[in-house]
């Protein structure tokens, strides 16, 4: 993709894609229920659309309408032995999700995704299913494949988290569905909730104080209803151009804003942007709002701490905000970001650094100082979807015309992304 710089302003109102955390999440959960669900705004990138094929792959009937996902649920036992290796592509909650629910199941099954996920540390996950009596194991040191085998019954837990990640804390909640006692998880750092949150939507008895989750057993669930908010994450990348391009007001409608998800709106603010909510709601106990965001002179922050769970994902974007803020934006504790898709501290800092940006890599973040003016570069996306998006709202900032590399992977997340951006260009 070739990017022109752009010289005028963004206006529009737009529905933001489902989001992607909760879309995964109602597969799963419809999947394993009795009976019907429906799921509105199912986002249909590569990553959820790969959740779906896993689950057919394992038995259950998944059809998609013109305004819904239909999931015919088979039930906690209900899943059936899949003819061939389950294949994730490139979605790691798919994988690291599944595999908790695999270590229930009384089959074998073989796992793995593409050349990316086989690069992603799976340790994370295995360490506490083997505590539970799980079978399962790499078979590549400890990326996928992983094989997961049968066992009689899954025990209980009480699992301490060296890090803050809602994959692990998932995967181990999942497989406490198949464990005969409870199961509790003590978090560092709180992270994006959107599996207890639907835990507890569905039925299963499951309690949350502080850091401190408890889930009792449950044998059965039934179908609901499911709307999708839209994806923060994706909101994130039209917010952030609204406020770079001078006369811009972007209207995001009915995105998701979960408290373990707004770090990005709480940041922005500090950094003084010109962002408001309207029309709240709570739908099957996710709530969202419309996202007000206008044209803002940015000043430099220091973010770290608590914060960065509720931000992980956007960490790129704010970067790229960081280069046009006044000042010096310090970002801290962000480790996590280096087995993401890619080493996304890495990617963000070589890749900037072309376009002129003054930033400097930290072991855990990175150090930013904002400039006013960039040079148009050829952007590798290392095939990650929020470097590709990150680095195209910078190409509209920059001087010529620069090419972002392999930018079809935005598909993994938002494959209307192109098409959105070009639709608010007035």
């Amino acid at each position: 993709m070739k990017i022109k710089k752009y010289e005028g302003k963004l206006k529009g109102v737009i529905n933001i894609p489902g989001d992607k955390s909760i879309s995964h999440r109602s597969i799963m959960f419809g999947s394993l229920a009795k009976g019907e669900t429906k799921i509105y705004n199912y986002l249909l990138g590569e990553d959820c659309k790969s959740t779906i094929s896993c689950f057919k792959k394992l038995g259950v009937n998944i059809k998609l309408n013109e305004d819904n996902v239909t999931v015919e649920g088979v039930g906690l036992y209900g899943l059936s032995k899949p003819d061939e290796m389950l294949y994730v592509g490139n979605s790691g909650t798919t994988i690291r999700l599944m595999s908790g629910i695999l270590a229930g199941q009384q089959f074998e099954t073989l796992i793995s995704g593409d050349s990316s996920i086989q690069k992603r540390p799976m340790d994370r996950i295995m360490t506490p299913l083997k505590m539970m009596g799980a079978d399962i194991e790499s078979l590549n040191g400890i990326y996928p494949p992983l094989r997961i085998k049968p066992v009689n019954n899954l025990r209980n837990i009480k699992y301490h988290q060296k890090t803050s990640s809602a994959q692990v804390k998932s995967c181990i909640l999942l497989a406490g569905m198949y464990s005969q006692k409870p199961v509790k998880i003590v978090q560092p750092k709180i992270s994006r909730d959107h599996t207890e949150r639907m835990m507890q939507y569905f039925g299963i008895p499951l309690i949350v104080q502080g850091n401190e989750i408890l889930m009792e057993t449950s044998k059965y669930i039934v179908g609901k209803e499911i709307f999708v908010p839209g994806d923060i994450s994706t909101a994130a990348f039209y917010m952030t151009a609204a406020l770079l391009f001078e006369g811009s007001e972007v209207v995001l409608k009915n995105v998701g804003i979960n408290p373990t998800r707004t770090g990005i709106v709480d940041i922005y603010k500090k950094m003084g942007a010109d962002i408001t909510l309207e029309n709240y709601q709570i739908r099957n106990n996710e709530p969202s709002a419309d996202i007000i965001v206008r044209h803002s002179k940015l000043k430099g922050i220091e973010i770290k701490g608590e914060i960065i769970p509720k931000l992980i994902d956007e960490i790129p974007i704010i970067a790229a905000a960081a280069a046009f803020a006044e000042g010096t934006t310090v970002i801290k504790n962000a480790a996590e970001l280096k087995v993401k898709e890619t080493n996304r501290i890495s990617a963000v800092v070589t890749e900037m650094k072309k376009m002129g940006i003054d930033i400097q890599e930290l072991d855990d973040g990175m150090v930013i100082n904002g400039c006013e003016k960039l040079k148009s570069a050829t952007i590798d996306s290392y095939d990650d979807h929020r470097i590709a998006m990150t680095m195209s709202i910078l190409a509209m900032k920059a001087e010529g015309e620069s090419e972002i590399l392999n930018s079809h992977c935005v598909n993994i997340s938002n494959p209307d992304f192109y098409d959105t951006i070009k639709s608010l260009c007035y």
